[in-house]
């Protein structure tokens, strides 16, 4: 491993210069298709729809949007900056609540009623739609990481971050509560036998358990109100993105953790949506996304211009949560200091393990029942060895079926299928599926992780330097297949060398995992939204050392 990806202290190097090289993958490019009217924010409120904004607002105080141009005051967030005329563009009503600063842009997405009307997305979907399989070869597509990290390096660099800890003074009662709740953490007494937390799914399940208890007893979170929809406060639960939708939904609308108190605050969130970033501020067909980094960035100026919080810490207890593949970019410059809770956790584009998080990307194609259709058939029904299904994006794709496309009668290796209502015939040979193959597209992650989850079938993870969801609490390594994209044509030997007593013991676990990666209208105990919070209070703890 090149000793360069790493700071003197083991941590990855955080150089903003890996976020330059990101091309604009299709996979995000194309999103474009579906706007023909506004984003429908699924969840707050009345089915809030997302709303584009006045062409020319003068009680607005952060300025005007004249004509093609955005002409806004000193004071706006984003600077002016040519936008693509609109056909037939409307103004519409912006918001017009309390939160601040009042932003004035002109909306590029006139609809998009959730991601499941987007045709790029059928594939990252379910694996089913019609079209054709060909290879994508566009400029845009993304190479070969320049170096790759295994997942056993990736625990070590876990281990030597949080053993890295910045020492502290303590400056607040804040600060001494986290001194205190880590200290708790490092001494936690032995788990011998819990009825609810099956140990082998968790690095060490003693200090988990204390953690969450601390973080149920303790954990304030203060959520900035600045910000105006759609990009801020204006959640989008299903489709391909909805795991930072369903996140700022209950994270906005909680008692426990949720305090207007930010001088109690050991968090504080930044509630935005880069799937609606994206749709808002990209000009289509113009494959630069430079306004929407410089948006963020103006964001994160005027929080640590306006309040004291982000520069008493430089940003480190700040967090936001974002899906979309640009995330990454976004989050850069100042924002780059928060704890940054990705879909897009590559370590090739700056994921810095032990600070940030990594999201699940969990497609909800119902927002009534996001566990819809969860379930498989039990081991002894399920013939098939591995099965993949799905559009050839990126460069890994294309060589596993190279090898195994029809090549043995086991491996169920293919590209898209027909579409069937419901997706049936894909749901039925993930069910049937001893091992489910989880091989990255354009970027490293895949809703198919979490699809493998549900439908009990044990994920085999093929994508260099992907940081699994919520790795800092789970032994992924006890219930999932990591196979590195080289070892590709090696791929059915790899997996027929797994005992059956082995493969029994990670399927039972998958069926226990299943819990922390399930969205629940009203929080539950250790469900996905209590653990991506969890991760993220753990993360700051071990952010901090003792004096």
């Amino acid at each position: 491993m090149d000793s360069s990806l790493f700071n003197s202290n083991g941590s990855i190097s955080s150089s903003t210069r890996a976020f330059e090289q990101i091309p604009i993958s299709p996979r995000a490019s194309q999103l474009d298709r579906g706007r023909d009217s506004v984003a429908k924010a699924k969840g707050l409120d009345d089915n809030v729809v997302l709303r584009g904004f006045k062409t020319s607002d003068a009680s607005s105080p952060m300025g005007s949007v004249q004509g093609k141009d955005m002409n806004f005051t000193s004071n706006s967030l984003l600077a002016p900056r040519p936008m693509a005329p609109l056909p037939n563009r409307t103004s519409l009503d912006s918001e017009t609540e309390s939160r601040t600063p009042m932003i004035s842009v002109t909306s590029n997405a006139t609809l998009v009623k959730s991601d499941t009307t987007d045709p790029v997305h059928k594939d990252e979907k379910s694996g089913s739609s019609q079209g054709n399989d060909k290879p994508n070869t566009t400029k845009n597509s993304r190479k070969r990481p320049s170096k790759v990290v295994t997942i056993s390096e990736m625990n070590l660099m876990l281990q030597r971050s949080h053993a890295s800890s910045k020492l502290v003074k303590p400056t607040s009662a804040v600060d001494l509560e986290i001194l205190h709740a880590k200290s708790e953490i490092e001494n936690a007494p032995i788990v011998v036998d819990d009825s609810r937390l099956y140990s082998p799914l968790y690095r060490n399940v003693s200090m988990f358990k204390r953690s969450y208890e601390l973080m149920e007893k303790m954990l304030k979170v203060y959520v900035y109100q600045d910000g105006d929809r759609p990009i801020f406060h204006a959640p989008i639960l299903d489709g391909i993105y909805a795991s930072e939708g369903w996140f700022m939904k209950l994270m906005e609308g909680n008692k426990q953790f949720v305090t207007r108190d930010p001088g109690k605050a050991h968090l504080f969130y930044i509630p935005f949506s880069s799937r609606l970033l994206e749709l808002t501020l990209y000009v289509r067909n113009s494959h630069k996304r430079s306004n929407l980094i410089e948006y963020m960035t103006n964001y994160g100026d005027m929080i640590a211009s306006k309040y004291p919080f982000w520069n008493r810490t430089n940003g480190t207890d700040h967090f936001a949560v974002a899906c979309h593949d640009w995330a990454p970019a976004e989050l850069r410059g100042r924002l780059l200091s928060c704890i940054r809770t990705l879909c897009n956790a590559d370590i090739e584009v700056g994921f810095e393990i032990g600070k940030d998080v990594s999201l699940p990307e969990t497609y909800i194609r119902s927002v009534e029942n996001p566990v819809k259709n969860i379930g498989g058939n039990p081991p002894s029904e399920r013939p098939i060895l591995a099965f993949f299904a799905g559009g050839l994006h990126g460069y890994v794709r294309p060589i596993l079926l190279k090898h195994w496309e029809n090549k043995e009668p086991d491996m169920k290796i293919t590209g898209r299928l027909s579409h069937v209502r419901g997706n049936a015939n894909y749901l039925q040979l993930m069910k049937s599926s001893k091992y489910c193959i989880c091989a990255r597209g354009h970027e490293v992650n895949s809703p198919r992780v979490v699809e493998s989850i549900f439908h009990e079938c044990v994920p085999v993870i093929i994508s260099d330097n992907f940081i699994p969801p919520l790795f800092e609490v789970l032994n992924w390594e006890s219930f999932a297949v990591f196979v590195l994209e080289k070892d590709i044509p090696d791929l059915r030997n790899i997996l027929l060398s797994i005992s059956e007593e082995r493969y029994l013991e990670m399927q039972k676990r998958v069926k226990k995992v299943q819990e922390h990666f399930i969205w629940h209208a009203e929080p539950v105990k250790y469900d996905l939204f209590h653990m991506l919070l969890h991760s993220i209070w753990y993360n700051r703890l071990f952010q901090i050392g003792h004096t």
